[in-house]
């Protein structure tokens, strides 16, 4: 193969050097070439070049980082800006980081005129804090459960290292940390293992609003987030996460390098984690906690914060959870602007002498203020601005029921999100970038448009884009039957002594090996306790150990089962005997007390749709087709999906769930799905 050099390509010749590349790395990594993993690369590359936007729906085993990263890296050398790559989760971020490009970058290099820049970005609350380590900033850490401390005091002074260390667990953690952050070259929480608790990183780390800024910072030339966003507005490949980028395009602010290409990888997260980023809530523990922090460190009076707090209690005392239809009601609304002016009065008395040094503490303090002013403005104007306004309370352990409860008498929980955010995606993301989404579960049977529609790409004004689907290299109906138990009764509450029959009867058959997904940790932990006894088989449970533990003792013992809820639908990879069966309790709709939700519902069938089908039924096919693409792993695999919801063939939604899916054999017959799974235990024997 003849080296090609990136400055001699024209935009031209672009998909033509992209395939070259891609054959030269498939080759250079001993994988084989696929006609999905080609056709996505080219249709990538074409996007760059057109500017049109991309929807590429990759079946797992298509080898989709290599068809979008080669694009992105060709792109950058001969553009000289960054591209960027956007994941939802931890688990692909690391990925491609850390194997992904250093494996692609070994192969190509030798065919680019100079070696490809990769920087990682992430939250400035990721990242070791060097002032804080020295003192800088007070030790006020949230209590479990709530955004501020109520006055805890969870320091740990320098003399406890000196003295033979702190005895307390915190303690001990804070140790390790403040030993780790003078070997770290990056200070980025995730290089830490084992991990610490978040109540410890709290202790090392500060928030973005708490930052002094490089401007006032003593430390900001030694800064761990500087030196990242430094090398990113440097590099050639940017791997960042769809938090940042919801930032980025609600706020404006400048979290990112300027780029004018972004990939964002398991896109089909990109609506709630956008969401979640985008929400927020206020609590009257809040409010006391500011005023208690801007009392002590910038000596202003607070005799209006804690008034308007104690009138926000009142206002909300008894009120029952759910969602808001109409937004808060005239009396706590007056309660909030109260709440408003008192911290724009605060904010004005604590701004200090600008020529003071930097003030860690009057800064932590501030940023309290200005996150509970930017809530009341919000809450205010949620109507208008079509936010979604609702209650809720904190749940505490029952330990008669074994699981968390709702606390009826708790204190209220004021939440806010937005109804929708495709009008921001659409504003802030997809205009004046190109924008490539990818997912093996983008589109349900053909159409993209569920999955575009909560993005901003349907309606009126939206731009113009193309969906494909590349499809996969596994044989799905010849590995894969989908059993869809129809004999089984309608799922109620908690699991039915017939699923639990059902589920017992799955694994005897499979001899074990099997992933067990549920709705609830509820529902998860009743099930694998009433398995044990019954089947003498090895049953892991979320929560017994870490994620990470539980998943590699279940890969590295055939006939172990591991049971679990939402965390495992996504992001499990278990290719071979492993996994071969994977048990669905019932069709993951959203819940039908879930006031987002349930306020994007009615916004659909106030426009004359059908917000049961454009929401809760997409919804749920997303997450479906998650948790079934956990059983095909690779070109050897075989198994059986087993959903243990009758709806899924009885109902009349029930074919455009079953679309989203991979096209498995499917089968309602017990004896077929049965003899299945026994030749497979037998193969395993």
């Amino acid at each position: 193969m003849t080296d090609l050099v990136a400055g001699e390509i024209s935009e031209a010749a672009g998909e033509e050097f992209v395939i070259e590349l891609l054959d030269r790395a498939v080759a250079g990594m001993g994988g084989q070439s696929r006609a999905g993993q080609h056709e996505m690369a080219r249709q990538v590359a074409k996007a760059i070049e057109t500017g049109d936007h991309l929807l590429v729906q990759a079946g797992t085993g298509t080898g989709k980082s290599l068809a979008y990263l080669i694009p992105l890296i060709a792109h950058s050398l001969v553009s000289h800006k960054p591209t960027l790559v956007s994941t939802a989760t931890l688990a692909l971020q690391t990925q491609i980081v850390g194997r992904d490009l250093p494996r692609l970058l070994k192969t190509i290099t030798p065919a680019l005129d100079r070696p490809v820049k990769v920087a990682l970005v992430k939250g400035r609350s990721n990242y070791v804090c060097r002032h804080k380590l020295e003192g800088g900033f007070p030790s006020e850490e949230p209590a479990e459960g709530q955004l501020f401390s109520l006055g805890e005091d969870t320091s740990v002074p320098h003399f406890a290292v000196a003295m033979g260390g702190p005895s307390s667990q915190l303690g001990k953690e804070v140790v390790r940390l403040r030993e780790w952050a003078e070997k770290t070259a990056t200070g980025d929480r995730d290089e830490l293992l084992p991990g610490v608790t978040d109540r410890a990183w709290r202790q090392v780390s500060v928030t973005s609003m708490e930052c002094l800024g490089a401007q006032k910072c003593p430390m900001a030339a030694e800064c761990f987030s500087e030196l990242a966003r430094h090398d990113a507005a440097e590099a050639d490949v940017v791997v960042t996460n769809h938090a940042m980028l919801a930032v980025s395009a609600f706020e404006g602010l400048a979290v990112l390098p300027e780029y004018d290409v972004v990939v964002v990888d398991e896109a089909h997260e990109l609506q709630d984690r956008v969401t979640g980023a985008v929400s927020g809530q206020l609590s009257v523990a809040m409010i006391h906690a500011a005023a208690s922090g801007a009392r002590k460190h910038t000596a202003i009076t607070v005799d209006a914060l804690n008034a308007a707090a104690a009138n926000l209690e009142l206002a909300l005392a008894g009120v029952p959870n759910g969602l808001l239809p109409n937004g808060l009601n005239d009396e706590q609304l007056d309660c909030v602007d109260q709440l408003r002016e008192a911290c724009r009065a605060a904010l004005s008395d604590s701004k200090g002498d600008g020529s003071q040094t930097a003030d860690g503490g009057r800064q932590l303090a501030r940023s309290r203020l200005m996150l509970i002013l930017e809530l009341c403005e919000r809450l205010i104007v949620a109507r208008e601005n079509r936010e979604v306004v609702w209650f809720s309370r904190a749940s505490s352990f029952d330990p008669q029921q074994g699981y968390a409860q709702p606390d009826d008498t708790a204190p209220a929980l004021i939440n806010i999100a937005p109804l929708s955010v495709a009008g921001k995606l659409r504003e802030g993301l997809f205009a004046g970038h190109t924008v490539v989404l990818t997912s093996a579960t983008l589109a349900i049977g053909s159409a993209f448009e569920p999955a575009a529609g909560g993005l901003g790409l349907v309606g009126e004004g939206a731009p113009s884009w193309t969906g494909i689907d590349v499809g996969s290299p596994f044989d799905y109906p010849k590995q894969g039957i989908l059993y869809v138990a129809g004999h089984l009764p309608k799922p109620g509450r908690g699991v039915s002594p017939e699923s639990l029959d059902e589920l017992e009867a799955l694994i005897r058959a499979s001899g074990g090996g099997a992933l067990c997904l549920f709705s609830s940790r509820r529902a998860a932990e009743e099930a694998a306790e009433a398995m044990r006894p019954r089947l003498g088989l090895s049953i892991l449970c979320q929560g017994d150990s870490t994620m990470t533990a539980l998943v590699k003792q279940f890969a590295d013992e055939p006939d172990t089962c591991l049971f679990g809820t939402m965390s495992l639908w996504q992001g499990v990879d278990v290719p071979g005997g492993s996994c071969r069966l994977v048990v669905i309790d019932r069709i993951p709709f959203p819940r039908p007390d879930d006031p987002l939700m349930t306020a994007r519902s009615r916004a659909v069938a106030q426009a004359g749709g059908n917000g049961f089908m454009a929401v809760s039924a997409t919804h749920a096919a997303i997450r479906l087709a998650q948790g079934a693409g956990r059983l095909i792993r690779s070109t050897g695999d075989r198994g059986v999906v087993a959903v243990l919801d009758s709806r899924l063939a009885t109902e009349r939604y029930a074919g455009f769930l079953r679309a989203a899916l991979p096209p498995f054999w499917p089968t309602t017959d017990r004896k077929t799905a049965f003899a299945a799974l026994e030749r497979l235990a037998g193969k395993g024997a």
